[in-house]
């Protein structure tokens, strides 16, 4: 869909900006508990690393099982909007668990719950925003998007700095960061209501099964080095561990992660830019580049300066892994967007879970070789990615 250039404003349509505000509420809420969840459940609740591992993969899944289920529901009946809704309003309701339980029980419970909505609003949303979006623009709009959802990331470890600082790292302090989060969560819901659906084309006979084989080639061979590169993604709580085991206190590991949402926040709407300029497929494969040196660095870094430039990397890449890899399928898929973005995650979902298992066993054996085995897992991608070619007919 187009817009005219009076409709647009910062250079894009005006339901990108209204969807990023969604977003915006939504992760600042979010990130309010997960900059501290990690050490939360590891130090408070008494986790250890590995159960960590266990859970952040078993959210990781989660946050994909739904994923190709509403994407290609939401390309059957052609509606967004009920389905980014449904999504965005189960989530605010898992973080009710937090107000009354802080087992180890509970934390995880609220970590698949709450991812759970996550995938069922993603692909209709990601759609919505496709739609909206000239294409050589599209990767600029999914930046714009991605950039304002990343900065509720950066106020909600600033609200939970603040709060640690203020009143210290004891239980209580936790237990009201918890009640600051449910408020942007409620918000964001709201906002959301108001908005007015774009809807696509209905394809009402379509089975999920077989829609498989509408979606193109290209993206099928996109599929095989994403999912390579889905067994090194280790959780983003090793990296706070990681931080934490150098000599970071819990309040300035918020900061760091802070920071790293910034980078992602100013990274996004260039990267965006550039990806429209060069192609998606070269972005991808920078995406890989990048993720293989930062992982290398993490195994070899020891002093908090090297943590604090590798946040910085690490936002970055985020940046194009996020963004530019929905812009990328929704270039393959023009037809049925929601069905193949949905697909991608559910796929990638399901390969987060040993992922992260795998990253929990090689952090006991030692931090470094989790870090090396991710590296060379990003190499294979890149190399498969360069001889398949998604982005060429």
């Amino acid at each position: 869909m187009s817009t005219e250039a009076s409709d647009k404003k910062f250079g894009v349509h005006p339901d990108v900006l209204k969807l990023g505000l969604v977003s915006f509420l939504t992760d600042l809420s979010s990130e309010i508990i997960f900059s501290v969840f990690a050490i939360f459940f590891t130090t408070i609740a008494g986790a250890s690393a590995a159960l960590l591992g266990l859970v952040e993969g078993l959210a990781d899944l989660s946050a994909s099982s739904l994923n190709y289920l509403s994407g290609w529901w939401s390309d059957r009946t052609g509606q967004r909007k009920p389905f980014a809704l449904a999504g965005y309003g189960f989530s605010t309701l898992a973080k009710l668990i937090l107000l009354i339980s802080s087992s180890i029980a509970g934390l995880t419970l609220f970590r698949v719950i709450e991812r759970l909505g996550k995938s069922f609003r993603g692909p209709p949303r990601d759609a919505w925003l496709s739609s909206v979006a000239d294409k050589d623009q599209r990767g600029y709009s999914f930046g714009v998007h991605k950039a304002m959802d990343k900065a509720g990331a950066v106020l909600g470890p600033l609200v939970a700095y603040g709060l640690l600082l203020w009143l210290g790292e004891g239980e209580s302090t936790f237990r009201l960061l918890f009640w600051f989060a449910l408020v942007p969560a409620i918000a964001s819901v709201a906002v959301l209501a108001r908005i007015a659906d774009q809807p696509g084309v209905a394809h009402p006979r379509e089975n999920m099964f077989a829609a498989w084989a509408t979606l193109s080639p290209e993206f099928k061979r996109y599929l095989v080095p994403a999912g390579i590169f889905s067994l090194a993604y280790f959780s983003f709580g090793f990296l706070l561990l990681r931080a934490h085991s150098i000599g970071f206190a819990v309040r300035d590991i918020v900061l760091l992660y802070a920071l790293f949402n910034a980078a992602f926040v100013v990274a996004a709407p260039l990267l965006g830019k550039l990806g429209d300029r060069v192609g998606r497929g070269r972005m991808i494969m920078l995406g890989y580049l990048i993720y293989l040196l930062l992982s290398l660095g993490l195994a070899a870094a020891s002093e908090k300066w090297q943590l604090v430039v590798l946040f910085i990397v690490y936002g970055i890449f985020f940046a194009i892994d996020e963004a530019q890899s929905k812009a990328f399928i929704a270039d393959l898929e023009p037809e049925r967007r929601a069905s193949a973005i949905g697909l991608y995650n559910f796929v990638t979902g399901l390969i987060y879970l040993p992922a992260s298992l795998m990253a929990g066993a090689l952090w006991l054996l030692h931090p470094g070789a989790a870090f090396l085995t991710a590296a060379t897992l990003a190499l294979l991608a890149l190399v498969v990615f360069a001889g398949l070619r998604p982005d060429q007919k």
